[in-house]
């Protein structure tokens, strides 16, 4: 399948891993979007796009870094000319490094902050030019409780999911009066993926007691910001298993 640019609507998610991304492109193809996924290494992509397209839906992978405004400008330009207007957009990078304050190195916090945030302000920045010249659009932040309170051993993520929670404020109150949503989505807990159950197999478990998240109900949770009437639209969503702790 192809899209028509005349006709498409385009959902690009940022950052579409195997779990949370790919669950989120896989919920709007469903929805009858062209979805755009991005990661730095294309190849890692295939396996989406093809599963996406196995189920009827049409799905483009494209390699960038999103922390180079070069390759992001043009990653936009490409699709809304190739493909289609972005209707959606998400930012999914997350860069969830622990490590102890007195042992972070500049280098490491930078680069932390590069994933978790700046580059959400470039593919932001450029996605809203094409959204304000519409008057519509969704962009969708995920967030996480680091975006809310600083824990020990976690200065350089919680730095960066601050200052992205803080972009995901202002980009709110500066374009939702030109009917763009903007919503930040805080997700709290273990998701299942095999990175928990290969490190984490005590807390894997739980998965049976509703215990971890399911990255389709996140998804779930995408669409239906998305899908929200602009008279009642959500800001922030938060999302955690319910027995995790607060």
């Amino acid at each position: 399948m192809s899209a028509n640019p005349s006709t498409a609507k385009v959902a690009l998610i940022i950052g579409a891993g195997d779990a949370t991304g790919g669950a989120i492109a896989k919920r709007f193809a469903a929805e009858g979007f062209t979805t755009c996924v991005t990661r730095r290494d294309a190849d890692k992509l295939q396996p989406l796009v093809e599963s996406i397209r196995a189920s009827g839906g049409i799905a483009h992978g494209f390699a960038s870094d999103a922390r180079k405004e070069e390759e992001v400008v043009d990653l936009i330009e490409r699709i809304e000319t190739e493909l289609g207007p972005i209707e959606v957009f998400v930012f999914n990078i997350g860069a969830n490094v622990p490590c102890s304050l007195l042992d972070e190195t500049a280098r490491k916090y930078f680069k932390i902050w590069e994933m978790a945030c700046f580059s959400a302000f470039l593919n932001a920045r450029e996605v809203a030019k094409r959204m304000v010249t519409r008057q519509k659009g969704t962009m969708l932040f995920t967030g996480a409780t680091a975006g809310l309170r600083g824990s020990a051993n976690f200065a350089a993520f919680a730095g960066a999911k601050h200052a992205l929670r803080a972009l995901a404020q202002s980009a709110a109150r500066e374009l939702g009066p030109k009917n763009i949503h903007v919503a930040h989505v805080v997700v709290d807990g273990a998701i299942d993926t095999d990175f928990i159950r290969t490190s984490f197999p005590e807390r894997y478990a739980l998965k049976d007691e509703d215990g971890i998240l399911n990255p389709e109900h996140i998804a779930d949770s995408y669409w239906y910001l998305h899908s929200q009437p602009r008279d009642a639209w959500t800001f922030e969503l938060d999302l955690r298993p319910w027995i995790e702790k607060w």
